[in-house]
């Protein structure tokens, strides 16, 4: 039944939906759904449809877990990159922070998290597994031309995530480096600019567990 709030049901329930997302409230809300009024029909469905397909069919890269259009995306497919350099971050976002910088030329391995036991996040919830074999593949071919640059969060869970991959690999052989501190890392990857970021990557460091 329609509130006295909302003049339309139907408004009210397109704001509920928009105000679901992060960072928008209802007031940004409501100014959304009455722009999305006044665009032509076929805009509207063309926002939609591209907002649905994002939600089925979207697929993630088999190797890196990056989300990709294909089975692989075209960071993993590209054969110009340094594979035998592995990033491993948190999210997708991160690397898109990465990318931008233009620094960076090796490949990636998205872990979708980093450990948290406070948020019930353990590490069999994480791509750790996926990494860890992808490692022991290059440990197996020359673990001496290879590399692992952990790119995450410099809180305690950043670092619980990092430290504990570090037991998993470090027989390997493999160096594992981390980057340079001084800007926030993590879900502030995005947010950092990308001179300091890039700078970051070019002048990364043996990672030393505490």
């Amino acid at each position: 039944m329609r509130t006295e709030k909302y003049p339309s049901e139907l408004l009210e329930n397109a704001v509920d939906a928009i105000s679901s997302l992060p960072g928008v409230g209802e007031k940004s809300a409501l100014r959304f759904a009455l722009h999305l009024l006044k665009q032509p029909a076929d805009n509207v469905r063309h926002f939609t449809e591209s907002i649905r397909k994002l939600r089925e069919d979207v697929k993630y890269c088999r190797t890196c877990m990056m989300i990709s259009d294909d089975d692989e995306c075209s960071i993993c497919r590209d054969r110009t990159r340094d594979h035998r350099t592995i990033c491993v971050v948190e999210n997708v976002r991160d690397v898109m922070s990465i990318e931008a910088t233009g620094q960076y030329r090796g490949v990636y391995h998205v872990l979708g998290g980093k450990i948290s036991p406070i948020d019930g996040v353990g590490p069999s919830d994480l791509r750790i597994a996926e990494l860890k074999i992808r490692v022991e593949n290059l440990a197996a071919d020359d673990a001496a031309s290879a590399e692992v640059i952990f790119a995450l969060s410099g809180d305690v869970e950043g670092e619980t995530t990092a430290f504990y991959i570090y037991r998993q690999i470090s027989g390997s052989g493999i160096k594992v480096s981390s980057l340079a501190r001084g800007l926030g890392f993590g879900d502030d990857l995005e947010y950092a600019d990308q001179l300091t970021l890039g700078r970051s990557i070019v002048n990364r460091q043996l990672f030393r567990p505490r």
